[in-house]
């Protein structure tokens, strides 16, 4: 490539990168705006290193953009004129090799001697407008910048956002109030304080109120009955405990509210499992247990509770175990969603898992939350004999077989049946038949039936469906074996003479009428059609002995332990009975109440300290909001406001429960007219 060539292409490259810069600069300064601005306008309150390292960054962007497009002319510099100026005839390529014969060199030396009239800077411009097209990301990377620039400010900085506050227009208006507001919310709430002119306040409870006088003496009145009289200069402080309003003897007809937030509670949430008892599967391997707990502020402490529940009858076993919930980046909120293996609870086929879930707050007397508990019970082994049921313990003989073991009798009596001759197969289903009545015999009482077990006598029945060892009659006579029973009076129910509760019970009949239809047919020689019943009965007996363990938190009243320097002192301050005698009839309203409130019936003097009477009456209603517009009724009566004694009778009546009933007669004096009135005497 001859010189001549290469200082005209490298022109032409420079002429495009100039007409490029000139259209993308506005994009490359617009980031860097923001933080210049700020760091020229509030230089005490910016800090340095913030606007710095925005400026940086947008240099950066314009640095790397630059040598983008940079690269980008230098490898499509010859195809953009070729495209863009038919003059050129597409021979640019010339212009960087060098020509293969003479023809290519003397078009070369055409371009070279035509290039600069056809490539003027209208052209030129033309090239750039079509390849260079506007973009979004330049205001992107501002808006991004300015946000950056100010949540970094706002959250190092808080005097910018005091100097923002206190503009010239809330100077203003602390100049003409002549006092100014301060809040100071509490520590643990982690809200930042707050300065300026009197206005509406919302503020979490036990925030700090300071009321700053300025240009003279002030006196402010609050809606409950204080009043601070402030010098000029100084400032006086209030607790915010409930919602208020405030007022300032310069402008009495301004009020303004203070709102008072009450700390919340924890609340617990147990997603998973979503029922209070979850039956798990036989082969389980493992729970999971999905818990979420927040707060308004922060969460200091949150625990599970577990409590494994491990045996039957009398010999249940408790052992206690505690995990903390982990914390999370938000304080307010925990969640642990884990899934337990059956091992690390240390759960056994008939074991019960008991947890619930106890979390406080952060407040300086915490709150603490407690979820009601939840029930994991992983069912035991089918073969667990009768003795691990829930029915009270009772000397077993040693002929009485369970339930489990009938079954597998009769199964095997059924495998065997095709082998047997019928006086066996008779003798053996008649065997069974008799262990079944003993069994149902022995669960027959925890029903209030009386049983021949221990008794001896005939455990069979007669055939037509009666049971003599239950103490009836035989058909056609008279039996002597429970004669009051049938005469006398009973004085209760058999059914009722147990300590079951009516599920159970139910429960206990399924597994009774299930025995006997069993044995029925055993005594029928039929083994085939009993073997349903008998699981149906061992299905009811299975049920019982779930239903057997029952855990319940200790809920009694556990009383605040006694100072000892005042055990055996005589001091009987706070011993005194909790109990209040009853009221009289006419004791309903109360005796200063009703005379304000008839009072406020005319436009008369009003009682001594009816104020405080009206503020103490007012203080019983529940909603904020209410106890405002009450608040606000005193004070406009307090001002002289004839009109208002009407608003101010209403909230006053609003205050008062529902009075109880009363069964005491009033007396009631009848005057002689009202007597001819009624016709009781002579005119």
């Amino acid at each position: 490539m001859s010189a001549a060539a290469a200082d005209q292409l490298q022109a032409i490259q420079r002429r495009l990168m100039q007409a490029l810069a000139r259209r993308r600069v506005l994009s490359w300064l617009l980031p860097m705006l923001p933080p210049i601005v700020l760091a020229a306008t509030a230089r005490d309150l910016i800090s340095p290193l913030a606007c710095a390292a925005q400026v940086a960054a947008a240099a950066l962007w314009a640095a790397i953009d630059c040598a983008l497009w940079r690269r980008r002319v230098n490898a499509g510099l010859l195809r953009w004129l070729d495209h863009d100026i038919p003059e050129l005839e597409d021979s640019s390529a010339l212009l960087r090799v060098e020509p293969a014969s003479g023809v290519a060199a003397l078009q070369r030396a055409r371009l070279l001697a035509r290039i600069d009239q056809v490539l003027d800077a209208a052209r030129i411009q033309s090239i750039v407008r079509a390849r260079v097209r506007t973009t979004f990301i330049p205001a992107a990377l501002a808006a991004v910048a300015a946000a950056s620039t100010w949540a970094y400010a706002a959250a190092h900085s808080p005097r910018l956002v005091q100097a923002l506050a206190s503009g010239p227009s809330t100077k203003a208006a602390i100049a003409a109030a002549g006092i100014s507001l301060h809040a100071e919310p509490p520590a643990y709430t982690g809200a930042k304080p707050s300065e300026g002119a009197p206005r509406d306040l919302q503020l979490p409870q036990h925030s700090k109120i300071r009321w700053c006088a300025h240009g003279g003496d002030v006196t402010v009145e609050l809606s409950d009955g204080q009043a601070f009289n402030i010098e000029n200069g100084q400032c006086a402080e209030w607790r915010a405990d409930d919602t208020v309003f405030w007022r300032s003897r310069k402008t009495p007809a301004q009020r303004y509210n203070i709102r008072v937030i009450a700390d919340q509670a924890p609340q617990v949430a147990i997603a998973v499992p979503n029922e209070s008892v979850t039956v798990m599967k036989p082969d389980a391997q493992g729970a999971q247990i999905n818990v979420t707990v927040s707060d308004d502020y922060a969460i200091t402490k949150a625990t599970l509770h577990m409590t494994l529940a491990r045996g039957s009858g009398e010999n249940i076993r408790f052992s206690d175990k505690e995990a903390p919930l982990p914390a999370s980046s938000d304080p307010r909120k925990r969640s642990w969603n884990k899934q337990w293996m059956l091992k690390e609870l240390g759960m056994e086929p008939g074991d019960e898992l008991y947890f619930f879930v106890r979390a406080s707050d952060n407040a300086p007397e915490p709150h603490t939350t407690q979820s009601p508990t939840y029930t994991l019970r992983l069912p035991g082994q089918q073969g667990e004999s009768v003795e691990s049921t829930a029915l009270p313990s009772m000397v077993k003989p040693e002929s009485l077989r369970s339930q489990r073991q009938i079954i597998l009798d009769t199964e095997q009596l059924l495998a065997d049946q095709p082998r047997l001759a019928p006086p066996e197969l008779r003798a053996r289903s008649e065997k069974i038949a008799g262990d079944q009545a003993k069994l149902r015999l022995r669960y027959g009482q925890f029903l209030g039936e009386e049983s021949s077990l221990f008794g001896g006598g005939d455990e069979h029945g007669d055939g037509d469906g009666h049971d003599h060892s239950a103490g009836s009659p035989p058909p056609g006579g008279f039996g002597t074996g429970n004669i009051a029973a049938q005469y006398g009076h009973a004085h209760d129910q058999e059914d009722n003479a147990t300590i079951f509760d009516p599920q159970a019970k139910a429960i206990l009949r399924r597994a009774l009428a299930a025995m006997w239809d069993a044995e029925k047919q055993l005594r029928a020689i039929t083994p085939k059609p009993a073997l349903p019943h008998e699981y149906k009965a061992l299905e009811a007996i299975k049920e019982l002995q779930q239903a057997e363990r029952v855990y319940l938190h200790r809920t009694a009243f556990v009383p605040p332990a006694l100072k000892e320097e005042k055990r055996m002192s005589g001091e009987l301050t706070g011993a005194q009975s909790y109990k209040r005698p009853q009221a009289e009839a006419s004791d309903l309203v109360p005796a200063d109440v009703r005379t304000l409130v008839q009072a406020l019936d005319g436009d008369g003097a009003l009682p001594a300290l009816w104020s405080k009477t009206a503020r103490e009456a007012i203080a019983r209603l529940k909603d904020d909001e209410q106890r405002l517009a009450a608040q606000g009724a005193v004070q406009d009566v307090a001002d002289g406001c004839v009109p208002c004694r009407a608003p101010l009778r209403a909230w006053l009546r609003a205050t008062l429960s529902n009075p109880a009933v009363v069964l005491q007669a009033r007396p009631q004096a009848q005057t002689r007219f009202e007597q001819v009135l009624q016709g009781k005497g002579a005119p």
